[in-house]
């Protein structure tokens, strides 16, 4: 089954772990936060089979939660309007 993956930046600590279990997925930004690299943090292309074990873990050892997987693609984060 297909899973997707973004990275929470607002909560992310840097701390490394996603990297170090899933560098193919899960690198640093400029400002040093961690995200993905399949569709730039968007969370909307699947995590190729062979390294969704790796992403699993990495959520399941996130130390902030910043790390979130879900079945469907994520939907894009709508502005709010004032």
């Amino acid at each position: 089954m297909a899973c997707y993956t973004k990275v929470e930046k607002e909560t992310c600590i840097a701390c490394g772990t996603c990297g170090a279990i899933a560098p193919e997925v899960f690198e640093y930004d400029d400002s040093g936060f961690s995200q993905s690299v399949l569709d730039n943090n968007k969370g909307v292309q699947a995590v190729p089979e062979e390294v969704a074990e790796d992403v699993e873990e990495a959520y399941e050892g996130c130390p902030s939660g910043s790390i979130k997987l879900n079945d469907t693609p994520f939907k894009p984060k709508t502005p709010v309007s004032s």
